[in-house]
C-alpha cells in the first residue's frame, strides 16, 4: 500500500481526473494519508483469512494465527476471538477523502457454493465532508457436515472538516453479525478420511449437529448447533484545533491552510456485544429429529446431569459506553506527524449472564508521543495506558518503537519494547455463562516483548525478531478447564521475508518463520512455517494489463496443534495429538487487473490429489486441528470492479 505525502498532502492542488491522487484515506488514529492498493500479486489482501492463520476447514469458521500471538491489550475483554478475523473493528476503519464518487463491487465464488459479496461506496457530499457505506456477506455451506457459516458486516462512516480546518468530526456505525455452525470435528478422522465409502466428505458423520442435509440456499441464514456473535458500535469523535492560519495563492485560486498547535478531542463510543452457543433438539427438513449427544457433553465438558433432549445454551451480553477526553500538542506546527497526546477515559460496562446482571466501570489514562521527522529519517512512537480504578484496576500497557533510516542503500532499522499487565479475559471469571469449570482464581497476566526489524526496500528484504517473556499466562487445558501457568516462560520468533527476481518478470516471494518456546510453556507451535509464491508478474506486452500467474505453497513442521472447544468458542492447549501433513498446501493461481477490473482465479489444495480412497479424487486432506481437516480441491473465482464517477 502506498503512503501519502505527510500533513500537507490533503491540501495539494489536484487533478480531478487523476484517480491515484483523488482517492485517499486515513485510519482513525493515524495522521498519515494512504492510497488504495491496486496490486494483484497477493490474494490474501482481498481474502478475509490471513496467510498465517489456520482455520477449521471452512471459510468463516473459527481461526487462529499459526504464529505465537499473545493478547497484548489491557483492560476489559469478553474473551471471544475465534471469529475476529471476519469482524470489522474501529481501529481498521478507513475515512476517505475523494474528489469524485468511488464504488467497488466485489464477488467471490468457490466450490460447494461458497460466496462472498462486498459493496463499497464513498463520495464527498461537499469538498470537506465525506461519507462511506460498506457491506460484506460471507456464506459458505462447507465441504463437511454441519459447517455452515453466514457472516454479515456493515459500516457507515462520515468525516466532516470545517471550512477553516479547525474542527473535525468522525462518525462510524459498525455492525458484525456472525453465525457459524459447530460440528465438534469428525467422529473419527483417520478411519473416515481413508474409507472409500466417504469419498464425498459431506457424508462423514460429525460429533455435533446431527445428519443435516447439504443446503445451497444462498439466502438461508438458519444455524442449528453453533455459535452466534453480534457486535454493534457507534463511534463519534470530535476535534477542535487552535493554531495559525495561512494560505497558498495561485493564479486562479486561494487554498486555505491551517497549522494546529493545540487540539482538543472527545471520543464517545457506544457498543453492544452478544455471544451465544446453542445446541438444542430440532427436526430437520427430512423429518429426522436431532438430539444433542449427552455422551459428548458428559465426556468433554463434565456435564454429568445432561440428559437426552436437554439443550446446551450459553450466553453473555454486554453494553459498553466509553467517554475519552484528550489533548494534543504539536511542537512543530507544520508537522502533524509529531505530537504529544494526553488523555483520560471513563468506561461503563453492563453485563448480563446466566447468574444475573452486573455493572462495572473503569477509569484509565493514556499518553502518547509520535514523531515522523520531516526528513523521514526518524520514526518514533511511544504510548502508555494505566487503569487507575474500577474492574480492571492495575492493568497497564507500555510500548515504545524507534525506527531509523540508515540510508537509501542500507534501509531501515527498528527497535522496540512492549509490556502489558492485564486482567484475564472475562471467560475466566466465574460470573460468565461460559465458565463451567470448578471455582478458581486467576492472577493478572504479564507479557513483555522485545523486538527488532530490518527492512531493505531495494532488495525487498525484511528481517524481524521478537522475544517474549510471559508470566501468569492463562489458557484452556481441554474443552472447558481453565488454567494459569505458574512460572515464567519465553518464546523466540524470527521471520524472513524476501522477494527474489528470477529473470526479468519471474519472482519468488518467500516468507519463513521460526518460533521456539523455552521453559515449561503451555503453548504449542510449529518450529517452522513457510509460505512461498513463484509467479510471472508483468503485463504480457499489454499496456493496461497487470497479471500474476504462479504457484503458492504453505508448509509447517509437525506440531501438537491446539484443539477446539465448540461450546466455549475457544482453542485449547493439548499435548497428545500431533499434526503431520505429508505435503504442503499447494495452490495455482492467475490474478490480473485491467484498469478498474480485477479478477482472481485459483485452484487450491492441489496437494489433496490421491487415488487411494475410492479411485482418483482430492481426498488426501491436510489437518488443521484435531478432528478438523481442510477441504479437498477448491476452485475460487473473485471479481473486483471499481468505478470512479
Amino acid at each position: 500500500m502506498k503512503m501519502g505525502a505527510g500533513s500537507n498532502d490533503s491540501l495539494r492542488k489536484r487533478d480531478k481526473f487523476a484517480d491515484s491522487i483523488t482517492i485517499r484515506f486515513r485510519y482513525l488514529d493515524s495522521t498519515r494519508m494512504y492510497f488504495l492498493d491496486s496490486t494483484v500479486t497477493d490474494f490474501t489482501t482481498r481474502f478475509p483469512i490471513p496467510a498465517t492463520n489456520v482455520y477449521l476447514g471452512n471459510t468463516g469458521a473459527a481461526s487462529r494465527s499459526i504464529l505465537f500471538s499473545p493478547n497484548f491489550k489491557p483492560g476489559w475483554d469478553p474473551g471471544f476471538h475465534a471469529l475476529d478475523i471476519y469482524k470489522w473493528k474501529p481501529e481498521n476503519i478507513r475515512f476517505f477523502n475523494v474528489t469524485r464518487q468511488y464504488s467497488e463491487l466485489n464477488y467471490q465464488l468457490a466450490s460447494r457454493s461458497e460466496q462472498i459479496i462486498e459493496i463499497l461506496h464513498t463520495q464527498n457530499i461537499k469538498p470537506n465532508w465525506n461519507f462511506l457505506f460498506q457491506y460484506r456477506m460471507i456464506n459458505a455451506p462447507g465441504a463437511f457436515k454441519n459447517q455452515k457459516v453466514n457472516h454479515n458486516n456493515y459500516l457507515l462512516t462520515s468525516w466532516f472538516q470545517s471550512v477553516n480546518r479547525r474542527y473535525n468530526n468522525y462518525f462510524a456505525l459498525i455492525g458484525n453479525k456472525m453465525q457459524a455452525s459447530e460440528n465438534g470435528g469428525l467422529q473419527d478422522t483417520a478411519d473416515f478420511l481413508n474409507n472409500g465409502d466417504y469419498k464425498d466428505r459431506y457424508n462423514i458423520p460429525t460429533k455435533l449437529g446431527g445428519d443435516s442435509p447439504f443446503g445451497r440456499d444462498f439466502f438461508s441464514t438458519k444455524i442449528g448447533t453453533g455459535t452466534k456473535q453480534s457486535e454493534f458500535t457507534i463511534l463519534l469523535r470530535q476535534q477542535y484545533d487552535l493554531g495559525r492560519k495561512d494560505s497558498i495563492v495561485t493564479d486562479s485560486t486561494v487554498i486555505p491552510l491551517f497549522y494546529p498547535r493545540l487540539r482538543f478531542e472527545h471520543t464517545l463510543t457506544y457498543s453492544t456485544y452478544k455471544y451465544t452457543f446453542n445446541d438444542a433438539p430440532y427436526v430437520s427438513n427430512t423429518g429426522i429429529t436431532y438430539q444433542p449427544d449427552s455422551a459428548y457433553y458428559t465426556d468433554n465438558y463434565g456435564m454429568t446431569s445432561f440428559m437426552p433432549g436437554d439443550t446446551v445454551y450459553f450466553r453473555d451480553r454486554w453494553k459498553e459506553i466509553v467517554n475519552d477526553f484528550s489533548i494534543y500538542q504539536f511542537p512543530d506546527a507544520k508537522n502533524q506527524q509529531q505530537f504529544i497526546k494526553l488523555g483520560a477515559a471513563i468506561q461503563n460496562l453492563s453485563g448480563e449472564f446466566a447468574s444475573g446482571k452486573n455493572n462495572y466501570y473503569n477509569v484509565f489514562g493514556h499518553a502518547e508521543y509520535r514523531n515522523k521527522t520531516k526528513d523521514l529519517k526518524w520514526d518514533i512512537e511511544a504510548f502508555g495506558k494505566l487503569y487507575f480504578t474500577g474492574f480492571n484496576a492495575g492493568d497497564f500497557q507500555a510500548y515504545a518503537s524507534l525506527q531509523r533510516l540508515l540510508g537509501k542503500k542500507l534501509g531501515y532499522l527498528q527497535l522496540g519494547f512492549g509490556n502489558v499487565n492485564r486482567t484475564p479475559s472475562f471467560i475466566f471469571d466465574q460470573r460468565s455463562s461460559f465458565y463451567i469449570d470448578v471455582p478458581k482464581s486467576f492472577k493478572k497476566e504479564n507479557s513483555t516483548q522485545l523486538f527488532a526489524a530490518y527492512y531493505l526496500p531495494q532488495q525487498k528484504l525484511r528481517l524481524t525478531g521478537t522475544y517474549y517473556l510471559l508470566t501468569n499466562y492463562t489458557y484452556l487445558s481441554n474443552y472447558y478447564q481453565l488454567q494459569q501457568a505458574d512460572g515464567l516462560f519465553n518464546v523466540l520468533k524470527l521471520s524472513l521475508q524476501k522477494t527474489f527476481n528470477v529473470g526479468k518478470k519471474w519472482k519468488l516471494h518467500s516468507d519463513i518463520y521460526f518460533q521456539k518456546a523455552v521453559g515449561d510453556a503451555p503453548v504449542n507451535m510449529p518450529l517452522v512455517f513457510t509460505r512461498n509464491r513463484f509467479a510471472y508478474e508483468g503485463n504480457l506486452g499489454f499496456k493496461n494489463l497487470a497479471i500474476a500467474i504462479g504457484l503458492e505453497a504453505r508448509y509447517h513442521t509437525p506440531y501438537k496443534a491446539d484443539g477446539y472447544s465448540p461450546a466455549l468458542g475457544q482453542f485449547f492447549y493439548q499435548d497428545s495429538i500431533s499434526i503431520r501433513n505429508k505435503l504442503p498446501d499447494i495452490s495455482a493461481y492467475m490474478h490480473f487487473r485491467i484498469k478498474g477490473f480485477k479478477m482472481y482465479i485459483r485452484t487450491e489444495n492441489l496437494n489433496t490429489a490421491s487415488g487411494k480412497v475410492g479411485g482418483f479424487g482430492f481426498t488426501n486432506n491436510n489437518i488443521a486441528a484435531p478432528g478438523y481437516p481442510y477441504p479437498g480441491l477448491l476452485i475460487r473465482v473473485g471479481i473486483y470492479w471499481s468505478f470512479v464517477n
